[in-house]
């Protein structure tokens, strides 16, 4: 067995998947380690063309299957896509708050599940803790990134509007899906009564013209079963596109069933020599060298890896000369909004199930702080609206033939909007090990203690009060505020805990994403973010990824790592 190789990754999701590719298509022998399952494109989607008829309770899960989904039950586990979250019985944490950490472990990581919306930063974003005198400086800014995010997209395929907006950098385009007429009707309303709002189509990494590079990506069908695996590759995942991508070269292995305990460090050269691993079937422990290791495990999962990385040098885990290791803890607060009831236009319908909503970007304190306003940073919205489904016909307790007749009609169109706000980095926001619960692989387990704070709850208020005066302008009836009281984490967006920076003293990583004081261990997951903006941050992550991967690459060959 090979222990040697040019680089190592950690995990195979968003980020790893394109730190796969970066290595390979420079020709580094690379081996990428997945704590999961192998999931192979296509052939391991196996719910992908089920309808609910085909699923027992309709696709629902039962609450006996549901005792092993404790935590992960929080968000959407159902039995068309059960088979991509983990069991919180083999993959347990602790919350000394309320924490949502909602995980996909298998080759691919949350990549077959995510989202898929697709927002660049701008500086506007990488400017303002530096602006709000709040946390650290991002040691970035928008120009260094911009070509980085092309990059990116032109290989994932983005589809979506340009709007030319400073504070929302449009991408680099395949065509936009289309809004529906309700929604539609929406958009010139904000038009109407608004100077500084705009609604328009999500922009989403699925392909919705010709075809991108992988393993056979497609047009987007309007099934919208993504969360099952696409077997068209229409939306992008590291098992459709980049992983494929990496193993053509050549030089890709990858190891599953493998879990990462910690990092070694080399006392004599000052750096990392590799990775300690352990079998998840056999328990056995091996160890592979590198020159260099990234890490993409996920931002807490990469995190919790440094701090378990103890040794002489770093006592606190490795490259934690700062103590920063673990905090700022951000996510996106999400879970409220507003909806409504919309007359008019039963004459119209909407062509398949579009795997995508309407967007209404970031309106609230751009370029600084905002007369009147009670909070810092802001939000934007997500939403849609559609014909009501089959449970409108029970009020009329039909039976029989008009029951029948009615189950075929399309109800009258509903529509609402949720916001996703910012989350600022605060110090306290933090995960820890607890080495007083040791699982079976002779790790600790994670603890979080994290919350939301007054200027995530005094935003929550304001974009409630805004979705519901949108909605009421535009004519909608039955206009409600809902609030699902969301806890951090189930924005899925958690980030921070290695976060970048220009001082070793205040931040663990460099704007290379390389920890300061162990020049060849990068972190290019969630972990390095500084600050959470308001956007989906997958394309972020991408961006970065490649960016740290082509400096890497630059100084192995000047021979400095």
């Amino acid at each position: 067995m090979n222990n040697d190789y040019d680089a190592i990754v950690v995990g195979s999701g968003i980020s790893g998947g394109w730190a796969a590719k970066e290595f390979c298509e420079k020709g580094l022998k690379t081996l990428v380690i997945e704590r999961g399952r192998m999931v192979k494109h296509i052939e391991d989607y196996t719910t992908m063309n089920k309808d609910p008829w085909d699923m027992k309770f309709g696709g629902r899960s039962s609450q006996e299957v549901l005792k092993d989904y404790n935590k992960q039950r929080r968000w959407g586990v159902n039995e068309g896509n059960r088979h991509f979250y983990n069991k919180d019985s083999e993959y347990d944490y602790d919350e000394d708050k309320p924490f949502d950490w909602i995980r996909g472990t298998q080759v691919g990581g949350r990549s077959l599940i995510w989202g898929r919306q697709t927002y660049r930063w701008s500086d506007d974003d990488f400017e303002a803790n530096l602006r709000d005198g709040i946390a650290v400086d991002w040691p970035v800014r928008y120009k260094e990134i911009a070509p980085w995010y092309s990059y990116v997209e032109k290989f994932i395929g983005v589809s979506g509007e340009p709007l030319n907006l400073p504070h929302l950098p449009d991408s680099e385009f395949l065509p936009a899906m289309e809004l529906n007429c309700v929604e539609k009707e929406l958009r010139n309303s904000i038009a109407k009564n608004y100077s500084n709002r705009i609604l328009t189509i999500g922009r989403v990494a699925h392909i919705t013209k010709g075809s991108k590079d992988g393993a056979g990506r497609n047009a987007c069908q309007y099934r919208n079963r993504c969360d099952r695996g696409c077997p068209f590759g229409s939306y992008f995942s590291s098992n459709s596109s980049t992983l494929p991508v990496a193993e053509k070269t050549g030089n890709l292995t990858l190891r599953t069933d493998s879990i990462v305990t910690n990092i070694i460090y080399n006392d004599e050269t000052k750096k990392a020599s590799g990775v300690r691993v352990v079998d998840t079937h056999t328990k056995k422990i091996s160890k592979f060298n590198a020159k260099v290791i990234f890490l993409c495990a996920s931002s807490m999962a990469s995190t919790a890896i440094l701090l378990n990385s103890k040794s002489n040098r770093f006592p606190d885990g490795l490259g934690n000369d700062s103590g920063e290791l673990g905090h700022n803890i951000m996510d996106h607060q999400l879970g409220s909004g507003a909806s409504g009831k919309f007359d008019g236009y039963n004459d119209k319908y909407y062509y398949g199930r579009r795997p995508n909503g309407f967007y209404i970007p970031r309106f609230r304190n751009i370029g600084g702080k905002e007369k009147g306003v009670n909070f810092l940073r802001g939000y934007g919205y997500q939403g849609g609206a559609g014909r009501g489904d089959w449970s409108e016909s029970i009020a009329e307790l039909g039976y029989g033939s008009e029951l029948k007749k009615a189950l075929l009609k399309p109800g009258n169109w509903t529509i609402g909007m949720g916001g996703f706000g910012e989350v600022l980095p605060y110090h306290e926001n933090k995960m820890y090990l607890d080495y007083n619960k040791i699982d079976t692989f002779g790790l600790p387990k994670i603890v979080f203690d994290a919350e939301f704070k007054e200027n995530e709850i005094r935003m929550k208020e304001d974009w409630k009060i805004q979705a519901a005066e949108m909605l009421e302008k535009a004519g909608c009836k039955e206009v409600t505020i809902f609030d699902s009281n969301a806890p951090i984490g189930k924005g899925i967006h958690e980030m921070g805990t290695a976060r970048m920076g220009k001082d070793p003293k205040t931040s663990v990583l460099n704007k290379y994403n390389q920890i300061h004081s162990v020049p060849n261990v990068f972190v290019t997951d969630g972990a390095f973010m500084t600050s959470s903006g308001t956007q989906n941050p997958s394309l972020t992550y991408m961006a970065f990824t490649a960016r740290a991967v082509n400096y890497a690459v630059n100084e192995l060959k000047k021979m400095n790592l």
